[in-house]
């Protein structure tokens, strides 16, 4: 990518710097123009005032990360069949969330995940185990999202190598620290509504271009990608994602998590009480799945585009995981104009995301951590307001440090555990504690510990950690789980912890108000 990306920096007949360098500062205005917060409410949720097509807008842009830009199409540049088979079953997660998670989430939930479960459970123990979840997943993610923006912006600014990158991302984490601890999520939600827009626009023209240079006829663009790719008609039919190390038993574990990972995903959650009714969280819902729908099929066109214009060798040869593929479609379609443009796009995307992920977990920081369970709720809203932007600034500074550690990570294996973590401790506890009244604190508690743990022990045990030549340590073996993924065994996990912690509990059919005592369960979802 750097070396794509610094083929196409400043030059006598087009001014890429100058135009990047513009969009950065037209993205910060975005934030700047919400600054100006009053209260919690305000702060975590624009005061839940929001439209449901704004919602929906956003939502599409929190959900659609750097890696559903670059690696979908990526993906599918690679692997034909199998990538489009991947890219079209990951939006069928949106399912679950559409039909057992938004209306009954929208009227447990005030700020958080805990909130949620504390509703009808014991406030300061499942505050505590959400919030640790929420901060584990959201700390993940945006590590891969920062890691993302300094190899995407270093190159086209004429900086190159680590400490460029580093540079890069230094300076913006800081730019998004200082927009959310102003802007909150009026801030997160304007920039993400301009991205959502930019980014199927985008996407349409990339696909309109594509379709037009096969005379608009799907089936010559088939056979174009068929015929110039490594594999023949073979490109076309299933089997090829699996090679290289990839098991079927990973590639089920892959879409499983996909399934289920997005219902889960804390800052994706956070969404849904961004609106004042459960109705205008279920039709926010469903555009932001029309949306993510409509993505999906352009990056099925713009990925087998890829394919017929380039061939899998040039793209594999640029980047193995296909991650450049959109870059270099975008190159030969328009020239430097045309891929500065989509990469000032998978920055926005990547902004956006990371503001997003930031306010995410200061939230859960300041209100789970903090004000639920170290202040048993005591706390001011002055006070946890003040508590809640240091806690921006403490998270966005870690995510910093962390993640010029991880400059050479592979982005995709940390979404992918960011999922999995989802999937496995948070979306449990939530469907339990939403539609089971003999769910107990002690059955949230296991499900989302145990679901965090397995995924971490597994995930350390695992190829993708050590024992291949691609593992993050490929000189060491001590690899003992055979999946790369380990969702088919985490998420089981999750949900068997839940129950049998539930079970077990002596304190089984009590739940806890907000001063901490045991009292009735709150109504069910019906």
């Amino acid at each position: 990518m750097i070396t794509l990306l610094a083929e196409a920096r400043p030059s006598d007949t087009f001014p890429i710097f100058t135009i990047f360098a513009t969009f950065v500062a037209c993205t910060m205005f975005l934030f700047l123009a919400a600054v100006g917060l009053d209260s919690l409410s305000n702060f975590y949720l624009g005061h839940r005032r929001l439209s449901w097509i704004g919602n929906g807008l956003a939502v599409f842009g929190c959900y659609m990360s750097a890696a559903g830009m670059l690696g979908n199409p990526g993906l599918i540049s690679l692997t034909g069949y199998d990538g489009i088979l991947y890219v079209l079953a990951s939006t069928a997660a949106w399912i679950v969330l559409l039909l057992v998670v938004t209306d009954a989430y929208h009227g447990s939930a005030r700020f958080t995940v805990g909130d949620s479960l504390a509703r009808r459970l014991r406030p300061r123990p499942t505050h505590m185990a959400a919030g640790t979840a929420t901060l584990t997943i959201s700390l993940l993610y945006l590590i891969a999202q920062l890691v993302g923006a300094g190899a995407l912006a270093a190159p086209i600014l004429g900086l190159d190598g680590p400490t460029a990158q580093r540079t890069v991302v230094a300076c913006l984490g800081v730019l998004m620290i200082l927009s959310v601890i102003g802007g909150g999520m009026r801030a997160a939600t304007l920039v993400q509504c301009v991205k959502a827009v930019l980014l199927l626009t985008g996407a349409a023209v990339l696909m309109l271009a594509v379709l037009s240079r096969y005379g608009w006829n799907p089936a010559a663009l088939l056979s174009a990608a068929a015929d110039h790719s490594a594999f023949g008609d073979d490109f076309l039919r299933p089997g090829i994602g699996s090679n290289e190390g990839t098991s079927e038993l990973d590639s089920l574990s892959l879409e499983l998590t996909r399934l289920l990972g997005a219902a889960g995903l804390p800052h994706v959650l956070m969404r849904i009480g961004t609106v004042a009714t459960a109705r205008e969280a279920r039709r926010s819902m469903q555009f932001a799945s029309l949306l993510i729908v409509c993505f999906s099929l352009a990056a099925v066109v713009i990925g087998l585009g890829a394919a017929g214009l380039l061939g899998t060798a040039t793209i594999a040869s640029d980047s193995p995981s296909g991650k450049t593929a959109v870059l270099l479609l975008a190159r030969s379609l328009g020239g430097p104009a045309l891929l500065t443009a989509i990469a000032c796009l998978a920055f926005i995307t990547i902004v956006a995301v990371v503001a997003g992920l930031i306010l995410t977990a200061a939230a859960s920081l300041a209100h789970d951590i903090y004000g639920a369970t170290i202040k048993r709720g005591l706390a001011s809203e002055k006070e946890e307001l003040a508590v809640a932007r240091g806690a921006v600034l403490l998270i966005g500074g870690g995510a910093i440090g962390l993640s010029m550690f991880a400059q050479h990570l592979n982005i995709s294996f940390l979404v992918e555990v960011s999922f999995t973590l989802a999937a496995s401790a948070v979306l449990p506890a939530i469907l339990y504690n939403l539609w089971w009244r003999g769910f107990t604190t002690r059955g949230a508690s296991w499900s989302i510990y145990g679901g965090l743990l397995s995924v971490l022990l597994l995930v350390t045990l695992s190829p993708a950690v050590s024992g291949h030549p691609t593992a993050l340590l490929p000189d060491a073996d001590f690899a003992i789980s055979p999946l790369r993924n380990p969702g088919l065994v985490s998420i089981p996990v999750g949900f068997l912890a839940g129950w049998l912690g539930s079970v077990l509990d002596p304190r089984k059919g009590t739940g806890g108000g907000p001063d901490g005592h045991a009292e009735d369960p709150a109504p069910l979802a019906s």
